[in-house]
Formats: C-alpha cells, structure tokens, sequence
C-alpha cells in the first residue's frame, strides 16, 4: 500500500490499520472507534507532520510509519512485533529449519535483550552463548531500546560474514566479548541414541514442521534396538519452543487421553482446548523430561502436560517461564504482524507466563568430569595452541573420531541425564519386584 501524506489520508490509513486485528479475526462488523482514538489519531499525524517538516534531515515517511508501528507492538509486550518482508520470509524458513545466522533464540527481558537459548551445533552454541546471557551489544552498537525484530535483522546476515557480540553474564564481573561468524543455520530437531540397552535418549532441539513425524521415527528406531524401550529420556533443554501445533503432537505421542493444553484470549477463537488421542500413542515405558532456564514456550507445554498427568518425572531446574500465545497475522505486502493473542494453560489450569515449570526433581547440571577446555586451559600453552603449527594428520584422525564419540557420549559428563538413567533404572526393578509380589 502506498503512503499518502496528507493529514486526511494517514488518518484513513490508521483507521484502517486499527480494523485490521476484527479482520483477521473473523469478525463480520467494524466497531465504532471511540472520539478519543480520532483525537490520539490527530495528535500522532500532527507530530508525524510537525517531525516531517522540522527534523534535522530529511525523513522518510514509510520508515517514520514502520517504527511507529513497532513501537506500538513493542509497547504491549515483548513478543509482539511488526515483520518486514523480509523478516517474514526467515520466520517461515526458521519453522522450516532451515536460516542464515548464528543459530540464537532471543527475547527481551527487563528491557534488555537476553539469550533464551542457542541452538545446538551452531556458530552461537560452539562459540559458548549461554541461556540468560544479556546482549548489550551488537557489533558497535548498543541493544538498549532495540526491539526483536531489529535485533534479528542485525544478527541475520550471509554464511561467512562476522558479528561481533558483548555478553553480560551473571557471575562474571566483565564483559564478554565474541567474535562469531555467521553460518547456514540447518537444525535438526531430533537426536536420539540408547544409552545403555533398554534406556533410551531423544533430543529435541526446537519444534519445527516436521518434529512430532521425526520424533515418531525416532522412538520406533529405539523400540527395534536390542531391549526395545524400558525407559526414556526426552531432552528438552535449551529448546527455544516453535509452533504450537508441533507441541500438541509431541505430547500426543506420549498420553492417550485427557487434554494436553488450552488457550484463552479476548476472542473466542483464541480459545481453545487439544486433546490427546489413544492412536499412535506411547505409554508402555516410563520417562524423565529434562528441562532448565533455556527451555521455553512449546517446550514448557510438552513439560507442563506430562507432568500434569504423571506420564513423566520433570527433571532440571526452572523453565523460561513464556506462557503466551503469538499468531502470525499476514498482511497484503507481504509483511505480517506477530501478534499475542492468548495465553495457555496446563491441564491443570497452571499458568506458566513468568513462573516458568518447576520440575519435580530440582537438580543443577554439574558436570562430573572436568571439561577438555578447562583441563587445556589448566594445562597451559602447547604446540598446538600456537597459530600456524604444523598438523599430525595421524592425530588429526584420532581426533575427529574422538571429537565423534565425544558428541555422543556417555551420561558421565552430564549430571541430569545421569540421575535420570538412574531413575529410570530404579522404576525397572521397582516394576519387577511388584510382579513378583502380585505373583
């Protein structure tokens, strides 16, 4: 749509912009906008034309409206935001798993612009951002007052490009500062591997498209390993969340009845209610649901479901705490608005918007052996250290073998995920003792 200058004309289109949330809505009738809207409306062209006419430079007026609207969305809450072209098109390519950038999931909280999480095995994760880090800086520029959608804008960029990042991390006195190089971000969001026979892991990084289909394939290559399933471990650490259909599907897989959670918004069709379905569900093996500060949105609804209906132990510290709900709204420019439009609730009618799911089982990650960076760190300086040394193509093999197993490691190095396959074990000889004494 082409902007028009004249008062008369911003007016209409503001009009119209207000129209557009009964539209989408469904609703048949436009109600009638209050005198005291006319007048803000009056008073925002005034400033627009008063800023037009004196600013120092010469302003554009599409980008005058484009921040406008921003701040708008920016004033409500923190999720909410207007989506360029541009940004709509990443939207889609990021529920599709596939985007340009450093693989980090951001919100704002307390007015600056904090990590929820990184995404594994991207630029961010391997350079070690961590959930809860406070980016006050982009490049040379600082993130105070900056939205969401210019944060992503900036740190979006070509494969190779550099962006320089400055963290403020609790319980470190100085800044820290990284220097990442942007990358393809392709995300799998399903990992799994039998950690010891009959004891399964699945990692679930994010909820894209297709992760309740590569779940399903993920859990039927388990049961035909050799012990089939006698317990499962789903990780849901540092997941950012995603769609909320994906979340719903997930944790249909694991119950066979009752509701998995529920929205409610001013509207009536932002209420609404998904249940689970006996098909295609498994509930024949205990699980433990790994969570911590990084685990957020749809990754909360999975939690909040299987704990509210004792399907899983909740294992980890406290989750993020987003408990609402965002619907894209697409507009004819190919833009879209990212809008809140409801909250949702666990079975029990908990809501998790600021609190977050407490686990069951409250239990710090603390690694049970010392990490190699430490242990090189500790050791000092090394031939290997020194920029431009030669290469030992024997050991370079060793290495990426090692590096391999490493990715794939035991549960020795991981103190949750070593309580839950003790858990798990002990609900195994909790289960045969039983049947011996039913016998």
């Amino acid at each position: 749509m082409r902007l028009i200058s004249s008062h008369r004309s911003f007016v209409i289109l503001l009009l119209f912009c207000l129209g557009l949330g009964l539209f989408f809505s469904g609703q048949a009738k436009v109600a009638a906008v209050p005198r005291e809207d006319y007048e803000s409306l009056e008073t925002f062209t005034n400033i627009l034309a008063i800023v037009r006419k004196n600013y120092v430079d010469e302003v554009n007026t599409k980008e005058l409206m484009t921040g406008a609207i921003n701040g708008m969305l920016n004033s409500m809450d923190p999720h909410s935001g207007y989506l360029t072209p541009e940004l709509y098109k990443e939207l889609q390519m990021d529920t599709q798993g596939r985007f340009g950038g450093l693989g980090i999931e951001i919100t704002v909280r307390n007015g600056i612009l904090t990590v929820v999480s990184p995404i594994d095995d991207t630029p961010a994760f391997r350079a070690g951002i961590k959930a809860g880090d406070q980016i006050l800086k982009i490049d040379d520029e600082f993130t105070k007052d900056m939205n969401l959608t210019q944060a992503v804008k900036k740190m979006r960029g070509l494969k190779g490009s550099k962006l320089n990042l400055s963290i403020k991390r609790e319980g470190v006195p100085d800044l820290l500062n990284f220097s990442i190089v942007r990358d393809t971000i392709r995300v799998q969001s399903v990992r799994s591997r039998v950690l010891e026979e009959g004891y399964g892991y699945i990692r679930l990084a994010q909820f894209q498209e297709r992760s309740d289909r590569d779940l399903q394939k993920a859990i039927e290559k388990l049961s035909s390993e050799k012990g089939g399933i006698k317990g499962l471990a789903l990780d849901l650490r540092n997941n950012p969340g995603g769609l909320l259909t994906q979340a719903v599907r997930v944790a249909d897989l694991f119950l066979d009845s009752g509701m998995i959670v529920y929205t409610e918004g001013r509207l009536e069709n932002q209420k609404q209610k998904y249940f689970a379905r006996k098909e295609g569900s498994w509930t024949e093996f205990p699980m433990v649901v790994l969570v911590n500060g990084g685990s957020a949105s749809a990754s909360e609804i999975v939690a909040g479901a299987l704990q509210d209906h004792k399907r899983a132990v909740i294992l980890g510290t406290k989750t993020f705490g987003k408990g609402s709900v965002q619907t894209i709204l697409p507009l004819d420019d190919n833009s879209a608005l990212r809008l809140t439009t409801a909250r949702y609730f666990t079975p029990k009618g908990r809501s998790i918007q600021a609190t977050g799911i407490v686990p069951d089982i409250v239990l710090e990650n603390v690694p049970v052996q010392e990490s190699r960076a430490e242990e090189k760190k500790r050791l000092g300086l090394r031939e290997e250290n020194l920029p431009g040394h030669l290469q030992n193509q024997q050991e370079q093999k060793e290495k990426e073998k090692q590096a391999q197993q490493e990715k794939e490691e035991s549960v020795e190095n991981d103190g949750q995920l070593k309580r839950a396959l003790e858990l798990l074990k002990g609900w195994d000889v909790f289960k045969q003792l039983a049947q011996k004494k039913i016998g």
